[in-house]
């Protein structure tokens, strides 16, 4: 028999995808969603918000990547082959038909359908009289004095335009000088989507501002400005007002290795992200040339960076909409199961050291997780609490409950992740309380983000010192655990605990430690561990023929992985992926990936997890934890994978988290070998399933004893 692995040279560019066009397939899997009509109606206009956010990340640090090394003529060659300028004209090409269908959803399907509903988003030149004298009273009162307009003329320099800031380009007819233009950004403080009164309703300037929750008719806060323009240019003929939007390089550069004070150093990059090269500009349908002109000009664009599209620009901003009060356009709720042992009265510490505990958030309640931590801030026997934090959120219970610990006089340490994107500025705030409040704040490695999400707790008991470790795949943040799916594990299992404890001291002082008991981590030995489990798997397969891998993952972008996978399904294994957003390898080609599957779930809540699953001849191993299979991920931050030993759990992950995904035919797109996607659906005879609707109906499911 022919070995495939020597006919074909896995460098070929032609074996991989392009990561920033895989991106844009994630992105068209978000909208299709927002087409889905089996969803509510405002979960619909969540999907068309998380698109308009998404994209205007990916303009922000993807492609604002492609254009510095375009400028810096450093051309990174990914393993597509696809240089910068090829993969600019690429994103163009497809993306201008997906945001056409964008926009149709909005304006044909979307909002006539809400206004059906009672949730009404109304175009300013549609109001009723008494409406629009409501608006120019609010308009006076309120909005005038928060503008400042800027002119642009020989006298007065081009404004500065922030990063995704929505603004008026005014163009004013004076007597004296002719044709003037201004700059009027719209200003951040007023929600986007104004809330108005019915017009029976509109009495006074006061009932704008006490509008009933069940009242829903909008109107876009730029139309209400630009209407009343007048009384911002006195004695001048406002011609007309035009909306843009200018999307900024939000990644700046940090020299950690010369900053003196990394906190300080973060501040400034975040104060920088506003000044950052334009990258995009978005105007609207019927902005006169010479009005695009002047902006692409003085932004110093290409054509190519310019977006026409219908109002409204900015739709990220549709989210306001889902903060309406209609339960009955929404998903319904459900509560979160937690753990039997954990419901009995006794301590937490005492249902750990029984056995380990697995929660799955959101179907498992977070709850846990923070009275884990109050019970530890709480205990005379616990004696020091240390605790990794990338991405936190407002008003943490978890930060609470460490400060409780301080003032009670436990010991306690927190590396703060000051470069979690665009949590950077929440981050550094909780750093600093955290400080005040006497906490020891470590920042982490220079050069290096730290992802790994740990918890451990010191407790002195009878037999001496045992610690309680948390580990999770995602982040200890109360509110994404509602939308995010993520497993955590409880355990005091002792080799991860000294793991756990050598981690730390990594990270908050010097150590060149690369091997652990049981963790996998990154940088370091992680990518080796785990070509060489993949490699076991292919090499089992050659002897027995029943290797089989089954990965499910957030991105697959890493080719060193990648070229494993295809190994191993070139030596016979079959090889179940699972792989949310970007994935840059090629499922069913023949020789090289004709084994693998590619399958990626998008749905009601964000798919979270990273779970690597070796069948390994029946000796099963089941890794979880923080790392994708990214070079970012294997070489630039600090991540965990660790191992499920308890059979009861691994049990339960496999048949009843991995398998019950893999088998989704409602939420799944299978990835085809050009990689587009398809949607899935029930074969004749076989049954329907949407993996998370399976989680809720069956949530706890994974901790009821045998």
């Amino acid at each position: 028999m022919t070995d495939k692995s020597q006919t074909v040279n896995l460098d070929d560019p032609k074996l991989y995808i392009n990561r920033e066009l895989s991106r844009l397939q994630f992105d068209k899997r978000v909208l299709e969603e927002a087409l889905d009509e089996t969803h509510p109606l405002l979960e619909r206009v969540k999907f068309l918000s998380i698109f308009a956010s998404n994209l205007d990340e990916f303009f922000m640090i993807r492609m604002s990547g492609l254009r510095r090394q375009m400028a810096a003529k450093v051309l990174e060659t990914p393993p597509d082959g696809m240089k910068p300028a090829e993969q600019l004209l690429a994103i163009r090409e497809q993306l201008l038909p997906v945001l056409e269908t964008h926009s149709k959803c909005w304006h044909k399907d979307v909002r006539p359908k809400l206004k059906e509903a009672g949730i009404e988003v109304l175009r300013y030149d549609g109001l009723k009289r008494k409406q629009c004298k409501l608006l120019r009273q609010y308009f006076e009162r309120e909005i005038f004095p928060t503008l400042t307009p800027l002119a642009f003329d020989p006298g007065h320099p081009f404004p500065h335009i922030s990063n995704l800031s929505i603004n008026l380009a005014v163009v004013i007819d004076d007597p004296q000088h002719g044709e003037r233009f201004a700059r009027l950004k719209v200003p951040r403080v007023f929600p986007r989507l104004l809330r108005i009164p019915s017009e029976e309703k509109a009495d006074s300037y006061e009932s704008l501002g006490l509008v009933e929750e069940a009242s829903s008719n909008f109107v876009w806060l730029e139309e209400v400005i630009a209407a009343n323009l007048d009384l911002l240019f006195p004695g001048l003929n406002v011609v007309a007002a035009y909306p843009f939007r200018v999307t900024r390089d939000a990644d700046p550069d940090i020299e950690e290795d010369e900053a003196s004070d990394l906190l300080l150093a973060i501040e400034e990059s975040v104060r920088l992200r506003h000044f950052g090269s334009a990258i995009r500009l978005e105007i609207e349908t019927g902005t006169p040339d010479r009005i695009r002109d002047i902006l692409v000009s003085n932004l110093e664009l290409a054509p190519y960076q310019v977006y026409t599209k219908d109002a409204p620009i900015g739709m990220a901003d549709l989210v306001e909409l889902t903060k309406i009060k209609r339960p009955d356009l929404k998903d319904p709720p459900f509560l979160p199961a937690i753990p039997p042992s954990l419901t009995t009265g006794e301590s937490i510490f005492s249902a750990i050291k029984q056995r380990d505990i697995m929660l799955y958030h959101p179907y498992d309640s977070f709850a846990p997780v923070v009275d884990f931590l109050r019970q530890a801030a709480r205990d005379p026997d616990v004696l020091a609490i240390k605790q990794t934090l990338y991405r936190v959120g407002p008003n943490s219970p978890v930060v609470a409950a460490l400060m409780r610990a301080r003032e009670n006089g436990k010991q306690v340490a927190v590396l703060v992740e000051l470069k979690a994107r665009f949590d950077e500025e929440s981050n550094i705030g909780w750093a600093r309380a955290l400080e005040r409040a006497g906490v020891h704040i470590a920042y982490g490695l220079v050069g290096l983000k730290t992802h790994a999400k740990l918890l451990m707790v010191v407790r002195r008991e009878g037999d001496g010192i045992t610690r309680y470790i948390h580990m999770s795949t995602g982040n200890y943040n109360d509110v994404t655990a509602r939308t995010y799916t993520d497993i955590g594990l409880f355990t005091c299992d002792p080799a991860i605990g000294a793991d756990v404890s050598d981690l730390f001291n990594a990270l908050t002082g010097y150590s060149l430690k690369q091997e652990y008991h049981k963790l996998l981590v990154a940088p370091g030995l992680m990518r080796r561990q785990l070509l060489e489990r993949i490699e076991r798997e292919s090499e089992r397969h050659r002897q027995h023929g029943d290797g089989y891998l089954a990965f499910k993952m957030n991105h697959l972008v890493d080719k060193a992985c990648i070229q494993a996978l295809y190994r191993a399904s070139q030596a016979g294994v079959r090889i179940d992926l699972q792989v949310r957003g970007t994935c840059c390898l090629r499922p069913g080609l023949p020789g090289v990936s004709e084994n693998i599957t590619v399958t990626s779930v998008v749905g009601r809540f964000l798919e979270h997890p990273r779970i690597y699953y070796f069948r390994n001849g029946g000796d099963e191993v089941i890794l979880l934890g923080s790392a994708d299979l990214m070079p970012r991920n294997l070489d630039r931050r600090v991540e965990q994978l660790f191992p499920i030993e308890d059979p009861q759990l691994k049990e339960a992950i496999r048949d009843q988290i991995l398998s019950v995904h893999l088998r989704d035919n409602m939420q799944a797109r299978r990835m085809l070998p050009d990689g587009s996607y398809e949607r899935l659906q029930p074969q004749e005879g076989e049954p329907e399933l949407n993996s998370q609707m399976w989680m809720i109906e069956h949530r706890g499911l994974w901790n009821e004893d045998d």
